[in-house]
C-alpha cells in the first residue's frame, strides 16, 4: 500500500446479495426473510431521504454529542517514542461508547416501520445501554438479552439498562456470553417478527445489518477526515487503529479511508490467555463458517461446532466477526493483530497514566498494540486510535486483576 496518495482503490462492497466477497449473505429461517427485506427497503429508502438523514444527524449533534473530539495524545506519543497519536473520543458519546451512533439510526427505522417492540443482544452492555436509551427516548418496549456471565461482570450496565426501563433477560446456555445472548435474541425475533425490530449491535448478522450498521458508524471516520484537515491540514492519517470483536467501531473508523491506499489500518483482536489457550482471535485463528445469519471467520472445531471464546473484555468475547472484516483480511487491506488479557490491562494503565483517560477494556487492546505498530512507522506519522468506549463499566474487572 505504498501508492501515491492521489491513487485510490476500487473497494465497493457488499454486492446486491449482501456479500463481501464470499462472506456475508443471509442464512436465516424462512420466516425472517420478509422481515430482512423490509428492513433493507426501509433503510435504503430512508438513507436517500433528506428528512430522515437530517433527523438522524440532528440527534447525533443534540442528543449523542457529536462530533466527538479528536485529541492529540502528546504524553502517550512521547512515551512510545514515535508517531503523533490522536484519539478519536467515542468515549465522550452519550452512554459512553460508539454504540449509540447505530442505535439512533435503527430506532428511527423501527419507528418508520411501525414497530412497537425492540430487542437487542449485548456483551459488555454498552450496546444494551445504548438500545435501552433510545427505546426510552422514543417510548418503545425494550428487551435486551445478555449472557449470565456478562451480567455478573457488567453489573453496572445491567442496572443502567433496568433504570432506563428495559427488561434484561439472561442467556444461561453455552458460555453464557455474547454468542448465547445473540442466539436468544434471534429466537425471540423468529417468534415475534411482526411487531419486533431487532437492533443488532455490530457489523454482524444477516444482510442488510452489516452494511446498515457500517453506514451508521461511518460518521466516526468522516469526522476524523474533517478534523485532521482543521487540526493538521492533512486529508488522511498515516495509520488507523481500532479493536475488533464484532467490528463496528473499527469499520466505522476505517470505511471512509478504505479506498485511500496510503492509509495503513490495524484491527486488534483479543488473544485472551494466549493463542494456544482460550482466546477470541477469530480472524487470526478462525476458519470460515456460518454463525448468526452470515458467513464469516469463526472459532469452531473440526465438526463445525462453535468453540468458546474468551477475553477479559466482554465486548470482544465473541467467536465470530463481521463479514466485511473477513473480506478486508483476505484482501490484505487491513492488518489484524492480537493482544492478550494481560497486555490489554497494561493498555488501561498506559492510557490512564499518560493521558488521564481510562479506556474500556476493548479499547485497551488497541492501546496495547501501539508499541508494535509505532515500531514500523516514520517518526512523525499521524496515528489515529479509536477510543471506542470509557472504562467505567470495567472498573471491577480491572480491580480484580490488579
Amino acid at each position: 500500500m505504498n501508492q501515491s496518495a492521489r491513487e485510490t482503490l476500487n473497494y465497493n462492497a457488499p454486492d446486491e446479495n449482501g456479500r463481501f466477497g464470499p462472506y456475508g449473505g443471509a442464512f436465516v429461517p424462512e420466516i425472517l426473510i420478509p422481515e430482512l427485506r423490509a428492513v433493507q427497503a426501509a433503510f435504503e429508502e430512508s438513507w436517500t431521504d433528506s428528512e430522515f438523514r437530517n433527523e438522524y444527524l440532528n440527534l447525533l449533534r443534540t442528543y449523542v454529542g457529536r462530533p466527538t473530539a479528536l485529541t492529540f495524545a502528546e504524553r502517550l506519543s512521547n512515551e512510545l517514542g514515535r508517531g503523533k497519536i490522536f484519539l478519536k473520543r467515542e468515549d465522550l458519546c452519550h452512554t459512553g461508547a460508539h454504540k449509540i451512533n447505530n442505535t439512533i439510526g435503527q430506532i428511527l427505522l423501527a419507528c418508520k416501520m411501525g414497530k412497537t417492540r425492540i430487542i437487542a443482544e449485548t456483551g459488555a452492555g454498552q450496546h444494551g445501554v445504548a438500545t435501552a436509551t433510545v427505546a426510552a427516548k422514543f417510548g418503545l418496549q425494550c428487551i435486551v438479552y445478555m449472557g449470565a456471565e456478562d451480567m455478573e461482570r457488567q453489573a453496572l450496565n445491567v442496572a443502567r439498562m433496568q433504570l432506563l426501563g428495559a427488561e434484561v433477560r439472561a442467556a444461561t446456555s453455552g458460555s453464557q456470553t455474547l454468542k448465547d445472548a445473540t442466539n436468544e435474541a434471534i429466537r425471540d425475533w423468529v417468534s415475534n417478527p411482526t411487531d419486533t425490530f431487532y437492533i443488532i449491535g455490530s457489523v454482524v448478522g444477516p444482510h442488510p445489518y452489516p452494511m446498515m450498521v457500517r453506514t451508521f458508524h461511518s460518521i466516526i471516520g468522516e469526522e476524523v477526515q474533517d478534523q485532521l484537515i482543521n487540526i493538521a491540514d492533512i486529508e488522511t492519517p498515516d495509520v488507523l487503529v481500532a479493536c475488533v470483536g464484532g467490528g463496528s467501531n473499527a469499520i466505522g473508523l476505517f470505511y471512509p479511508f478504505i479506498n485511500s491506499p496510503e492509509v495503513q489500518m490495524y484491527g486488534i483482536e483479543a488473544a485472551g490467555e494466549g493463542l494456544d489457550g482460550r482466546h477470541a482471535a477469530t480472524l487470526t485463528r478462525g476458519t470460515v463458517g456460518v454463525l448468526h445469519g452470515a458467513m464469516s471467520y469463526l472459532l469452531q472445531d473440526h465438526d463445525g461446532q462453535i468453540t468458546l471464546a474468551h477475553s477479559v473484555s466482554a465486548g470482544l468475547d465473541y467467536p465470530g466477526v463481521g463479514p466485511e472484516h473477513s473480506w478486508l483480511k483476505d484482501l490484505g487491506r487491513v492488518t489484524y493483530l492480537t493482544e492478550t488479557d494481560e497486555s490489554a490491562l497494561r493498555g488501561v494503565s498506559l492510557l490512564s497514566k499518560t493521558e488521564g483517560i481510562i479506556p474500556a477494556l476493548e479499547t485497551a487492546h488497541a492501546i496495547a498494540a501501539l508499541e508494535k505498530i509505532v515500531a514500523n512507522v516514520e517518526h512523525d506519522s499521524i496515528i489515529v486510535v479509536n477510543c471506542s468506549g470509557r472504562g467505567d463499566k470495567d472498573m471491577q474487572t480491572i480491580l480484580n486483576h490488579t
